[in-house]
């Protein structure tokens, strides 16, 4: 079928009613009243990208705004010439990190907390995949973050000794950071605008991945149901690479 250009806006396109029945989503959904640009999209058989995902874009007509197309999805990289080695965070015990330590090494970046459903699964796969990888060059960057169903209440220090002793995590763990809203951590802030979601740039729960390779650039954004284990190929990829 010949392309098609159209311009729309989310809620003629998607029916939200059933996004307060997902127990991981964030509720109320933010505001989706404005317009989607302008782009040029291709429309194939019900089996296409677009019935399994919703989109199949196949020309950037955005000025500054890379479309990627991807498995789980779609999302939209602003053009920028940071990397994470430009951002220095304070580790779980207050001290100060340049993300430049990690130059070279292949970053699976992901917002943590104690006690959702997503943590036992998570940080048990999580331990497995670092321990199986770590001499490889690549490292897991967690930040615990309390702003989904306060599901991360506790201090600095409960945090580590939970992760370390309950899961042996031996990853390393960061101070506890806002990854939406006003107070927005900026290593946040650049992950998010690197591969901002296609109905925008929030993170959706705990749990939510970014895959970073050895120049600091983000590659992949995985939803909080994506297990680590799901992640393991397009790690084995950028290790390769």
């Amino acid at each position: 079928m010949a392309a098609m250009a159209f311009s729309a806006t989310v809620p003629s396109l998607f029916d939200f009613s059933q996004a307060k029945k997902n127990p991981l989503l964030p509720s109320p959904w933010p505001s989706m009243s404005s317009s989607i640009p302008s782009f040029k999209s291709s429309f194939g058989s019900s089996k296409s990208a677009f019935f399994q995902h919703g989109f199949s874009l196949q020309s950037l007509t955005v000025p500054g705004v890379v479309f990627n197309s991807r498995s789980s999805g779609i999302f939209a990289r602003a053009a920028t010439d940071k990397t994470l080695y430009d951002y220095t965070v304070k580790d779980i015990d207050g001290k100060d990190t340049p993300l430049s330590k990690f130059k070279g090494k292949v970053l699976l970046i992901v917002n943590v907390a104690s006690k959702c459903g997503l943590t036992t699964s998570n940080y048990s796969e999580l331990s497995h995949i670092y321990e199986k990888y770590k001499n490889q060059g690549f490292e897991i960057l967690a930040f615990p973050c309390n702003q989904f169903g306060g599901q991360e209440p506790g201090s600095n220090d409960q945090i580590k000794k939970f992760a370390c002793t309950r899961f042996k995590a031996e990853f390393p763990i960061f101070d506890k950071v806002d990854v939406n809203g006003p107070n927005t951590a900026p290593v946040y802030k650049f992950l998010k605008s690197s591969a901002g979601g296609f109905f925008g740039d929030l993170i959706k729960w705990n749990f939510e991945k970014f895959l970073v390779d050895k120049n600091g650039k983000v590659v992949e954004r995985y939803p909080p149901t994506t297990s680590p284990f799901q992640i393991e190929k397009d790690i084995q990829k950028l290790l390769t690479a």
